[in-house]
């Protein structure tokens, strides 16, 4: 025996008996758990391994701990019902050295408690739903939780999810990310692939259905130290699809030989995002690209939102510079129930969409440049979606009129996307309207027509006018003369008088050829001299010859 032979325990389970909700929701995974306990002391760089293996298949490295660790606890979910065994490898040094020299080197496992095992027994105990009559349990319905007061089953609030089956009080209902809401049996939240946002006057509304198929994409080769090149590949399912974790992520290095025979793959993850290493078949003498080390990205829906920032998970926007500051990128988070030693709370993973008309149908997916593995901690992983389907739907403000010049009497009106044009889909342009119109030539024909009418009016009637002004002048002067020979023919009056309540209705005006504005001086000064005579009231005036 030496220090570099292995320590290997294994615990076989048969199969799994999850309960009846567990096994009706297809879009919970999860079957079993085991958990275990464990602690190791090095003086060397030991290693620590946890694997599993299914249906008798060769058993696949979950975790791998080096050196010494301090006493806690690891979980493992089982997300297939098929018998399984669990191994756990202990080695106290790589190096082939003869003789035992690091005996106190050990790996310690204080407990491992594995949940849903057929024919298993209880690890604990906990509170049942009680029938309407009687005292015995029963089973709530999907999105259903215990209510403490009643013992009964009372339904979970909309845009909520049940936290574990068969929970008991109301806080087992957690509230959906932004964005999401909740499927029908209330096990998960999802997005339908439809997103809204305020933006100053207007309403932005997002339609990304036509992104919500499986996509995958390759990133830049790498290269191990031995110079052979791989590629570390992604698969997308964004959102819709009732929730159901489409993208599917393989290993197919230990079936590669009969891979053209149709099997299915040794290993498989489904999820919202994952990540696989592909080695390109001239590398390995294949007739199809090799795929190992799956791994999920983003098993639970967090939200949708525009801000960088959503549940402890942060999107840099320095990641990804935007040219076009006009509109705000949509952002989806998303976490993975995989823990790992550097990932103690699991990996997350943000999706940026960013509208560009000029991207038609799916566009491109990229990494960011400062990371160009996708991640730049191996926790979170970032990735940019540019689209014109990231695009939002268009609206009636997104165009605009322009109203051409009468021609012929016909007007029209075009309309246009306004510049530039950051939408799609939604509302289609208007159709161009045609109505009928008077140019400026028709109201300048009007109005040169009416001011000679005008003119022409004016200068007739000046002339009428004054044609009568003469007769009336004849009339009068032809009447003056007359009086004033009747009057030389009469004695001379000694005295005259306007007594009280008579008028002066007679006024003599002895004129000559006066001109226009002598014309006008002299009934002025009439006027004036009939005014004052009506100002005095009764008097007399004394008349001399």
């Amino acid at each position: 025996a030496s220090d570099n032979d292995f320590m290997i325990l294994t615990l076989v389970i048969p199969g799994f008996s999850p309960p009846q909700s567990v096994m009706e929701d297809s879009e919970n995974k999860k079957v079993a758990e085991i958990t275990f306990v464990f602690e190791t002391i090095c003086s060397v760089n030991c290693e620590l391994y946890f694997m599993v293996g299914m249906n008798s298949r060769t058993n696949s490295p979950v975790e791998t701990w080096f050196g010494s660790k301090g006493k806690q606890s690891y979980t493992y979910v089982v997300e297939k019902n098929a018998t399984t065994s669990f191994t756990w490898a202990f080695q106290r040094t790589a190096y082939n050295e003869a003789g035992r020299k690091y005996t106190n080197d050990v790996a310690r496992l204080y407990s491992i408690n594995v949940t849903n095992v057929i024919d298993g027994v209880a690890s604990y105990c906990r509170q049942c739903a009680l029938e309407t009559s009687g005292s015995s349990c029963t089973s709530c319905p999907h999105g259903h939780y215990i209510d403490k007061t009643s013992g009964g089953c009372s339904p979970c609030p909309s845009n909520t999810y049940l936290k574990a089956h068969q929970p008991y009080g109301n806080q087992a209902c957690i509230r959906c990310g932004p964005g999401t809401k909740n499927n029908k049996m209330h096990s998960l939240c999802y997005n339908d692939c439809h997103f809204s946002i305020s933006k100053k006057d207007r309403t932005l509304e997002y339609n990304f259905s036509r992104l919500a198929n499986n996509t995958s994409f390759l990133g830049g080769p790498s290269f191990t130290s031995k110079g052979l090149k791989y590629f570390h590949h992604f698969n997308i399912s964004l959102c819709g699809n009732y929730g159901k974790k489409t993208a599917l992520c393989v290993n197919n290095v230990t079936d590669i030989h009969i891979l053209d025979k149709g099997t299915e793959f040794s290993k498989s993850t489904s999820s919202y995002v994952c990540q696989s290493v592909m080695i390109p078949s001239e590398v390995m003498g294949y007739k199809t690209m090799v795929s190992s080390q799956p791994v999920s990205l983003a098993d639970i829906f967090v939200g949708v939102t525009t801000k960088p920032t959503l549940d402890n998970i942060t999107s840099h926007a320095d990641y990804f510079p935007a040219e076009n500051g006009d509109l705000p990128d949509v952002i989806f988070f998303y976490r993975s129930k995989d823990v790992t030693q550097t990932c103690r709370d699991g990996r997350v993973t943000t999706i940026r969409l960013r509208c560009d008309p000029l991207k038609l149908e799916l566009g491109s997916l990229s990494l960011p440049s400062k990371c160009p593995d996708g991640t730049c901690d191996g926790c979170t992983f970032h990735f940019l979606w540019e689209s014109v389907q990231a695009c939002p739907l268009c609206s009636a403000e997104d165009y605009h009129a322009i109203i051409s010049a009468c021609i012929g009497g016909i007007q029209r009106t075009t309309y246009v996307w306004r510049k530039p044009k950051l939408c799609a889909g939604g509302i289609l342009l208007p159709e161009e309207k045609v109505s009928i119109c008077k140019s400026m030539d028709f109201w300048l024909k009007v109005g040169i027509s009416s001011g000679t009418c005008a003119a022409v009016l004016l200068i007739v009637m000046t002339c009428y006018f004054w044609k009568k002004n003469q007769k009336l002048e004849y009339k009068y002067s032809k009447l003056v003369m007359n009086t004033s020979a009747k009057d030389s023919e009469l004695p001379a009056a000694d005295s005259c008088a306007i007594m009280e309540g008579e008028d002066v209705e007679d006024d003599l005006l002895f004129t000559s050829k006066n001109s226009f504005f002598g014309k006008i001086k002299a009934f002025t000064s009439k006027v004036s001299w009939k005014g004052k005579g009506e100002g005095w009231g009764s008097s007399f005036y004394k008349c001399s010859e």
